[in-house]
Formats: structure tokens, sequence, C-alpha cells
């Protein structure tokens, strides 16, 4: 993408920066080269899988929402290790 010497400017004016005529110059070709490394990158998160033969699309990989134990089971070994019990729950110090 060809990034004009209008276009510096007017992303100076945007950034309300002073830009002298060879700072221009320098900006105009280092945006050049920032930009066509973005379109590289997204070149290869598009069709990069697909150009070396990978196929199917990204998904995340979840388990089913249910319950894989029976609840309270682990509740009187976990109260046994804490320093302090009120009841079912740990007992801590107030901190406020």
């Amino acid at each position: 993408m060809a990034i004009g010497l209008k276009d510096v400017e007017h992303l100076a004016g945007l950034a309300r920066i002073a830009v002298s005529e060879d700072e221009k110059k320098i900006l105009q070709h280092d945006l050049e080269e920032i930009l066509a490394y973005v379109s590289e990158i997204k070149e290869a998160g598009q069709g990069g899988r697909k150009e070396r033969g990978e196929q199917g699309e990204l998904y995340n990989v979840m388990r089913e929402d249910s319950e894989p134990h029976e609840s309270g089971i682990f509740t009187e070994d976990i109260l046994k290790q804490a320093p302090a019990r009120e009841g079912d729950r740990v007992s801590v110090k107030k901190i406020l």
C-alpha cells in the first residue's frame, strides 16, 4: 500500500506533532514497511493453514458442564486440614 506525503502530514496533524520535510520522507518509508508487514501477518492468519494442506476450522474444545463427583464428598477432608473452622466453613482472621 502506497503512503503519500499528504497521508503522513495528516497523521502528523492527528498526532499534533511538527514534522520536517526530511522526517516526512522517513516516516513515509517506515509506514509503508509497517503496512507491508501487517498485510503479511494477515495473510498468514487467514490462509496459511489451507496452503499447507491442513483442513478444518478452529474451535474450542470444552468438557460437558456436569458434576464430576458428588457434592460435598471432600468437604470434611479439606476442613480437617484447616487451622480453624466454624461448622462447615474455614474460619479466617478478619482483615478489614
